[in-house]
C-alpha cells in the first residue's frame, strides 16, 4: 500500500506508522461529490487533502475545495499543468491557526519539489473559510480554500463571497 502523499515529509520523524492513501486522503477525494462523502473537519486536513490532490492530479478536487464563488474563475488548465510538471517531494505543515474569527483559519506550509538544483520549497500561508450550506436539510458545513490569486471584481461593500451575510471587506476580504 502506498504512503499517502500528504504524509510524505522531508522529516518523517513524526510518523510512527506509515499512513496509506486509502486510509488518509482517498476517502476525501472519492467523496467530494457525494452528500455523505468525507469532509475535512478543519483547515489543516483540507490542506493535506489538497496537497495530495496536486500530487495525484485530482484537479476536480482542487476546484471543488476552492470557495464556490471562485471556482468558475480558476484556470483549470494552469492548475493541471503546474501539478503535472512539478516533481512533488513532500509536505510540512508549519502552523495551523484554526480560529481566525468565526469562520476562518490559516495553514502555513511548505510544499517541497525537486528541480535540477535539488529540493526546493513553496512556502505559503493559506486561508480557509468554513461555509454553511443553508439549502441543506441539516446544517452542513464544509471548509474551502480562499484563493488570493483569483481576480474578482468586487466592491468592499458587497456581500461576502462565502455567503456569511457580512460585507466582503469585514469577512473574506481581510484575507485576500
Amino acid at each position: 500500500m502506498p504512503l499517502c502523499p500528504c504524509q510524505v515529509s522531508p522529516s518523517l520523524a513524526f510518523l510512527t506508522t506509515p499512513v496509506t492513501y486509502s486510509d488518509c486522503c482517498q476517502p476525501y477525494h472519492d467523496g467530494i461529490d457525494r452528500v455523505d462523502g468525507a469532509k475535512a473537519n478543519d483547515a489543516e486536513r483540507l490542506m493535506r487533502t489538497r496537497y495530495s490532490a496536486f500530487v495525484l492530479l485530482k484537479v476536480g478536487y482542487i476546484v471543488a475545495t476552492t470557495v464556490p464563488a471562485q471556482q468558475d474563475l480558476l484556470d483549470v488548465d494552469a492548475i493541471e499543468s503546474w501539478a503535472k510538471e512539478t516533481d512533488w517531494a513532500g509536505l510540512d505543515i508549519i502552523q495551523h491557526t484554526p480560529n481566525l474569527g468565526k469562520r476562518h483559519a490559516q495553514v502555513e506550509f511548505k510544499a517541497f519539489y525537486t528541480t535540477s538544483e535539488g529540493t526546493q520549497a513553496h512556502h505559503e500561508l493559506s486561508t480557509f473559510v468554513r461555509i454553511t450550506d443553508k439549502s441543506a436539510s441539516e446544517n452542513k458545513e464544509r471548509w474551502y480554500f480562499l484563493d488570493p490569486t483569483v481576480a474578482m471584481t468586487m466592491s468592499q461593500k458587497q456581500p461576502c463571497i462565502c455567503g456569511s451575510g457580512e460585507k466582503f471587506k469585514r469577512c473574506c476580504g481581510v484575507y485576500i
